[in-house]
């Protein structure tokens, strides 16, 4: 199993971003993904979280409901974090991770930033 984040960068308040997370080794539609973040001195959070077999589903916290929107492509097996309307404290480094027959896997990371 593999998880290979990109898409990170240096954003304006405001802006917007899309991550990807290519998954390989398994596939995201019947095992689901989350999109997790770390910003420094707090701890890791769930950001989003989508599972696509017959029903699909999505789940955010609060704070990025309305800004960011997690997508699948089945195809190509990659998920996708788009935020819009981003904010200062969305700074982190933004994690993929997957729970696959009982074992936890979670990308590199990508770094985050909102500053003007």
């Amino acid at each position: 199993v593999q998880l290979v984040e990109s898409g990170g960068g240096l954003v304006q308040p405001g802006g917007s971003l899309r991550l990807s997370c290519a998954a390989s080794g398994f596939t995201f539609s019947t095992y689901g993904l989350s999109w997790y973040r770390q910003a420094p001195g707090k701890e890791r959070e769930l950001v989003a979280h989508i599972i696509s077999n017959f029903n699909s589903r999505t789940d955010y916290v609060e704070s990025v409901k309305g800004r960011f929107t997690i997508s699948g492509d089945n195809a190509k097996n990659t998920v996708f974090l788009q935020m819009s309307n981003l904010k200062p404290e969305d700074t982190a480094v933004y994690y993929c991770y997957a729970r696959v027959l009982s074992n936890d896997y979670w990308g590199q990371g990508t770094q985050v930033t909102v500053s003007s």
